[in-house]
């Protein structure tokens, strides 16, 4: 179970990556986060720029038809 949760899905990007930045900066390196997000821009951008900034993502799940769950892990302060 993830130690933190943010539904990002009424976001727009850059919106997106900001809020999931935010809460990344919150974790505690090894803490884990599920973020909800809609398909398209959200689900190409989020992933790739969480891998950039070093953090590692575990898993992309569709939830329901267009809303996916991005499992990160901090692995970098």
């Amino acid at each position: 179970m993830a130690h933190y949760y943010l539904d990002i899905t009424d976001k727009i990007c850059p919106m997106t990556f900001v809020k999931t930045k935010l809460l990344i900066e919150k974790m505690a390196v090894g803490d884990t986060a599920t973020v909800r997000l809609n398909e398209g821009e959200p689900l190409e951008n989020v992933p790739r720029s969480v891998a950039e900034i070093g953090q590692d993502i575990l898993s992309k799940t569709e939830e329901t038809p267009g809303v996916w769950a991005l499992e990160i892990r901090k692995i970098v302060p």
